[in-house]
C-alpha cells in the first residue's frame, strides 16, 4: 500500500463507498484496517478528511436504513388496506345475505297474504251460496231482490223508526211477521208507487189504502213514528212521508182516517249494514320471564323479554297521591327490566295510558336522580300540552317546574324539570344545542305509528347515538301493529306488551257512498242520539272548517228539535281552540245528557277521551303533500288507511262495548284504502330537515339511517332549493346565511325572509309578518250571525300592497291598545291567536343576537317590507295570467286568488304568495304584491331576465277581478 498518505485516504474511500454500497459489515471492516494504517502516516489534515468520509458513510447507512423501514411500514400499510378491503367485502356480503333473508320474508309474506285473499274469496263465495239458498226460498222477484239486505240485519233494532223499520201492534207482529221484511222494502225504494199490488194486498187495502192516496200526492219520502194508546201500545201501523222543510206543511201533525195523531219526524237518516264485529282484548296472564321472576312478578314476553304491564285505567292523583288499587305490577318491574336494555319497543293498545303512567314510574324509579331528564315526544303541540297537564295534575305538581312541556315558540320548562313533553321537532331542534343528548337519561318517541317527518329523522339520529351513549335509555312506543318493523330497524330491540283492555265494537258501513259527509255526520249523530243509549259520540273530521260546519248543521237541527230530544252537548277539539274550551271535552257530561266531540285526527292516538262508545268516521283526514315536479306544497283531504280507519274504531270500546259508523262501504274499505299511511318523510318538503341535518354535519344524506327513505327526487330539490336560498354552496355544505337559517325554529324560506330583512332595515316589520303567518292563519274569524260585521272590521286593516302588511296592520294596531282582550273581540280577531303571535314575536326578537341582526324598524318602508318578502319566497312567485287567472313564475301551474285575500277585487301584475291551499282549485293564501324587475336583484341566480318580461316601466292598469262574494261562492 503506497505511503502516500492521500493517495491511501483516496484509495480506502473508494473502497469505503464500494464496500458500504453492498453491506454495511465490509465498509467498517474496511475502516477499521485503514485506521490501523493510517495511524501511522496520517497528517492531521488527512485525519480531517477521514473523519468527514467516516460521517457521510454513517449518514449514507442511516438514510439507507430509514428507506427500508419506511418501505417496510408501506408493505404493512398495504396489508392493513387489503385486510380492510377484506372486512368490505365480507360486510358486503353480508349485506346481501340479508337482502337476500329480507327478500324471502317479504315473499313469505306476499304468499301469506295471497293465500288470506284465496281464504277471503272462498268466504265471499260461501256467502253468495248462501244469499241464493236465501233467493230461492222467495218465489216473488220483489222479495228476492231483498235477499242480500235481510240477512245483514240493520245496525239499529228493527223497532227504530228512523233506522228503516216500523213498530207494529202487537197481534199484526203475531199474525203477519213478514210485514216487517216487506216494509223494509217500501223504505228502500223511497217511492210506494213502485210497490207491487201482490205486496200491497197482504197489508189490505183497506187499513192502508187511504195511506196510499196521501203518499202519492208527496215527492220527497219522511218516515213518522206511530200513535200509541195509554199503555203505550201501538194502535195503527202507520207510514206516513213529508218532505223536509217544505213550506206548505205548517204543523207536525196530521189527522188520518182512523182519527190517529201522528208526530211527523223527518227522515234524516243514513241506510247502514252491519259488517262485522271487532274483537275485544282483555287483559291477561302470561308465564313469568327470568327476568320478571326475579323481581317477583308476572308478565309475558316476547324476543326473550319481558312484557310490561301497564294498568288501563290509572286513578286520577290529587295533592301530590295516587289513589289505591289497580295493578301496579309495571310500576316495579319496568325499571329493571328497562335497565337491562338500550332500545326498547312498547306495543300498547291506544288509551292505556302509556303516554302518562310510563314517564312517571321512570320518575319514580330514580331515572332523574343524577339531574337529568326523562323526555316525551309527541306529534302535536296540543298533545303535548294536554298530556303533560294531565300528568302534573297527577303528581300534584305546578306545570312548569317538576313537569313540563315545550313547542315551537313556547317553552314551560324550568331548571326543575325532570319530566320533559315535547314536539318531535324541538327534539330536533336539540340536537343542535346538545347532539349527545347529554341531559337526558331516558328518551320516549310515543306515537311512533304516525310517522311524521321529525319521528322518522329522530329514529336514524337517536339511533346513532345510542351507540355510544349507553347510559340513554330508549322507548319507541306504539300503539300499530308497526312494532316488529320498529324491533327490525333498532338491531333486534326487544318488544314489550303491555296488556289492555278493549271491548267488542260493532263494525258498521252504509250501504251506499255518501255524496257530503259532514251533512252525513251530523244526520247519523242524531240518529244514534235519538235511539241508542247513552254514551258519548266522537266524530273525525278533517279540519277547523269541516268541524264548524258539522257543529253549524247540528246546532240548527238540535233547536228545531226543541225538548222532543234528551240533552246533546256539542264539544269541537282542534289547535286554535282556545285553551279552557279543549279542557271540556276531558269533562263528564251532564246526567242524562250525552257528549258529542267533533275531533280532527289528534283524538284517534293522541288524546284519550273517556266515556265514548260511539265513533262515527267519514273516512278521510289531512295531509300535506309535495309536488317535486312542480316544487308546490298543499293541504289536501285525502282517504284515511285502514290501520287508521282501525285505530278509530277502537276508540269507540275502551269502557265498554261500542259501535263504529263508518260513512262509505264495505268495498270501499278493502279495494280503495292504503292498508298504512304514507309516512310524512315521502310526501312532504325535505327543506327544513335537510338544512337541520347538514347543521348537525350530516353530510351524506343518501345513506343516512332512515326507516322509510325518502324519494331521492324530494331530496335533490331540497339540497336545490337550500343552495338557490343561498343556505348551501356549491360543495353541498352550509354556508355562514345558512347556519344562521339554522338557528331559527322557522322554514328555510322564512328564515331567509327575516336575514334578508336586515339588508333593508325592515327587522321588526318582517318578524310580526313571520310572526303573524306562524299561527296557521286563524286571525280573524267570522260568525255566520255577525259576518257583515266581521267582514267590514276586517276591510279596515287592509293595505293595498298585500295580505302581509295587513297583517303587520293587524298587529300594530293591537299593540297599540296595550294587547287588548276587548279590542280583539270587538274586531271579530281571535285573542288566543294574536296572544301567541305576541310570543312568537318576543322569541324571534330574542334570537336575533344569535344570528347577529341589530332589530330596526322603518314601518312606512313598503317596498323593504316587500323586497325581504320576496328575497325569501321568490320560489312562490306568479304572473297574471288570461282569465282572471295567475301562472308560476317557473312552471306556469294555474293558481287563483285566495277569496279572502286584500287583492282579490284588484288583481295585480306580479305577486308571492306564502302558501298553496287545495280545494276545488289550487288557491294563494297570504298574497303579496311585487316588482318584477325585483327578482332580478334578489336571486339573480334563479331568475333570468328572459323570464321576468317585465312591463313595470309602462303603465300597468289595474286588472278588475271577481266579487268577493262571487269568489266566496266558487271557492266553497
Amino acid at each position: 500500500m503506497s505511503e502516500n498518505p492521500k493517495n491511501t485516504i483516496a484509495f480506502f474511500s473508494l473502497l469505503l463507498r464500494e464496500f458500504s454500497t453492498d453491506s454495511a459489515k465490509y465498509g467498517f471492516l474496511w475502516v477499521k484496517i485503514f485506521l490501523a494504517h493510517f495511524s501511522k502516516c496520517s497528517t492531521e489534515e488527512n485525519k480531517k478528511e477521514l473523519r468527514k468520509s467516516v460521517e457521510n458513510l454513517r449518514s449514507s447507512n442511516e438514510r439507507e436504513r430509514e428507506r427500508e423501514r419506511e418501505r417496510e411500514r408501506e408493505r404493512e400499510r398495504e396489508r392493513e388496506r387489503e385486510r380492510e378491503r377484506e372486512r368490505e367485502r365480507e360486510r358486503e356480503r353480508e349485506r346481501e345475505r340479508e337482502r337476500e333473508r329480507e327478500r324471502k320474508r317479504g315473499r313469505e309474506r306476499e304468499r301469506e297474504r295471497e293465500r288470506e285473499r284465496e281464504r277471503e274469496r272462498e268466504r265471499e263465495r260461501e256467502r253468495e251460496r248462501e244469499r241464493e239458498s236465501i233467493c230461492s226460498l222467495f218465489p216473488n222477484p220483489l222479495i228476492s231482490s231483498l235477499a242480500n239486505p235481510l240477512r245483514q240485519r240493520p245496525f239499529i233494532s228493527a223497532e227504530a223508526l228512523l233506522f228503516y223499520d216500523i213498530t207494529m201492534p202487537d197481534c199484526i207482529i203475531r199474525d203477519r211477521s213478514h210485514i216487517i221484511k216487506f216494509s223494509r222494502n217500501y223504505l228502500r225504494s223511497a217511492d210506494l208507487e213502485k210497490i207491487h199490488p201482490d205486496i200491497i194486498s197482504h197489508f189490505g187495502t183497506k187499513m192502508i189504502g187511504n195511506y196510499i192516496e196521501k203518499i202519492k200526492k208527496l215527492k220527497h219520502p219522511y218516515l213518522c213514528t206511530v200513535s200509541r194508546d195509554n199503555k203505550g201500545q201501538a194502535t195503527v201501523p202507520v207510514l206516513c212521508f213529508l218532505p223536509l222543510g217544505k213550506k206548505e206543511i205548517n204543523e207536525r201533525v196530521i189527522n188520518v182516517s182512523f182519527s190517529s195523531r201522528i208526530d211527523i219526524v223527518p227522515k234524516l237518516s243514513i241506510q247502514m249494514l252491519f259488517a262485522v264485529r271487532q274483537k275485544g282484548i282483555l287483559r291477561r296472564r302470561a308465564r313469568m320471564t327470568e327476568l320478571s321472576q326475579a323481581s317477583g312478578t308476572e308478565s309475558g314476553c316476547v324476543r326473550g323479554a319481558a312484557a310490561l304491564m301497564l294498568p288501563t285505567a290509572m286513578p286520577k292523583r290529587s295533592e301530590g297521591t295516587r289513589a289505591a288499587g289497580g295493578p301496579h305490577r309495571f310500576k316495579w318491574t319496568a325499571p329493571v327490566q328497562i335497565a337491562h336494555h338500550r332500545e326498547i319497543i312498547i306495543d300498547g293498545h291506544f288509551g292505556d295510558r302509556k303516554t302518562t303512567q310510563v314517564p312517571q314510574y321512570l320518575y319514580e324509579a330514580g331515572f332523574c336522580d343524577d339531574g337529568k331528564k326523562i323526555g316525551c315526544t309527541q306529534p302535536r303541540r296540543v298533545a303535548a300540552m294536554s298530556v303533560s297537564a294531565r300528568v302534573a295534575e297527577e303528581m300534584g305538581k305546578k306545570l312548569g317546574n317538576e313537569v313540563g312541556y315545550s313547542i315551537r315558540f313556547e317553552d314551560c320548562t324550568s331548571e326543575r324539570t325532570k319530566l320533559k313533553y315535547m314536539t318531535d321537532g324541538m327534539l330536533l331542534r336539540e340536537f343542535l344545542m346538545d347532539p349527545s343528548l347529554e341531559g337526558y337519561s331516558v328518551m320516549i318517541i310515543d306515537e311512533a305509528h304516525e310517522r311524521t317527518l321529525h319521528t322518522d329523522i329522530l329514529f336514524g339520529l337517536l339511533k346513532d347515538i345510542a351507540r355510544f351513549r349507553s347510559d340513554l335509555k330508549l322507548l319507541i312506543s306504539s300503539a300499530t301493529l308497526d312494532s316488529a318493523k320498529f324491533s327490525d330497524f333498532f338491531d333486534e330491540a326487544p318488544i314489550f306488551r303491555i296488556p289492555g283492555r278493549r271491548y267488542p265494537v260493532n263494525i258498521f258501513y252504509t250501504k251506499t257512498p255518501e255524496a257530503n259527509y259532514i251533512e252525513a255526520s251530523a244526520v247519523t249523530v242524531l240518529q244514534i242520539h235519538i235511539t241508542q243509549h247513552l254514551g258519548d259520540i266522537l266524530v273525525f273530521l278533517t279540519g277547523q272548517e269541516e268541524i264548524e260546519a258539522c257543529l253549524e248543521i247540528l246546532q240548527e237541527r238540535i233547536k228545531a228539535l226543541g225538548k222532543k230530544i234528551r240533552e246533546l252537548v256539542l264539544l269541537p277539539i282542534y289547535a286554535n281552540l282556545p285553551t279552557e274550551m279543549q279542557a271540556k271535552i276531558f269533562e263528564p257530561a251532564p246526567p242524562g245528557a250525552r257528549k258529542v266531540i267533533l275531533a280532527t285526527n289528534i283524538a284517534e292516538t293522541s288524546l284519550t277521551i273517556d266515556g265514548i262508545k260511539y265513533v262515527i268516521d267519514p273516512g278521510y283526514c289531512k295531509q300535506n303533500y309535495f309536488n317535486a315536479r312542480s316544487g308546490m306544497e298543499s293541504l289536501v283531504v285525502v282517504p284515511v288507511s285502514r290501520a287508521s280507519a282501525n285505530q278509530r274504531a277502537g276508540r269507540a270500546g275502551r269502557t265498554g262495548a261500542g259501535m263504529c259508523f263508518r260513512l262509505y262501504t264495505s268495498w270501499a274499505f278493502e279495494n280503495e284504502l292504503e292498508e298504512n299511511t304514507i309516512p310524512e318523510i315521502q310526501r312532504v318538503n325535505l327543506g327544513n330537515v335537510v338544512l337541520q341535518l347538514k347543521s348537525l354535519g350530516i353530510h351524506d344524506l343518501i345513506n343516512f339511517d332512515y326507516l322509510d327513505p325518502p324519494p331521492a327526487e324530494t331530496l335533490i330539490l331540497a339540497l336545490e332549493q337550500l343552495y338557490a336560498l343561498k343556505a348551501l354552496n356549491h360543495k353541498g355544505e352550509l354556508t355562514s346565511t345558512g347556519r344562521k337559517m339554522a338557528e331559527l325554529p322557522v322554514d328555510p324560506m322564512m328564515s331567509r325572509m327575516i336575514l334578508s330583512s336586515a339588508d333593508n332595515k325592515v327587522v321588526e316589520e318582517i318578524l310580526i309578518v313571520a310572526a303573524m303567518l306562524s299561527v296557521n292563519g286563524s286571525i280573524f274569524y267570522r260568525p255566520k250571525d255577525k259576518a257583515l260585521h266581521a267582514d267590514t272590521a276586517r276591510k279596515n286593516f287592509y293595505h293595498p300592497d298585500g295580505d302581509h302588511l295587513t297583517l303587520m296592520n293587524v298587529y300594530k294596531e293591537w299593540s297599540a291598545t296595550e294587547f287588548s282582550m276587548q279590542w280583539c273581540y270587538e274586531n271579530f280577531i281571535q285573542y288566543k291567536s294574536m296572544k301567541r303571535a305576541r310570543d312568537i314575536f318576543d322569541q324571534m326578537v330574542g334570537l336575533m343576537d344569535r344570528v347577529e341582526i341589530q332589530v330596526t324598524s322603518n314601518p312606512g318602508d313598503s317596498v323593504g317590507i316587500r323586497k325581504s318578502i320576496c328575497s325569501g319566497y321568490f320560489y312562490h312567485i306568479a304572473r297574471f295570467s288570461k282569465g282572471g287567472m295567475y301562472k308560476t313564475a317557473k312552471k306556469s301551474q294555474t293558481v287563483m286568488m285566495h277569496p279572502q285575500s286584500c287583492l282579490v277585487e284588484d288583481l295585480p301584475r306580479w305577486v308571492t304568495y306564502h302558501e298553496l291551499v287545495l280545494t276545488s282549485k289550487e288557491y294563494m293564501r297570504n298574497v303579496v304584491t311585487i316588482e318584477g324587475k325585483w327578482l332580478l336583484e334578489v336571486a339573480p341566480h334563479y331568475y333570468k331576465e328572459g323570464e321576468i318580461h317585465d312591463s313595470s316601466n309602462k303603465k300597468m292598469p289595474k286588472v278588475k277581478g271577481k266579487s268577493k262574494d262571487e269568489l266566496t261562492k266558487e271557492y266553497k
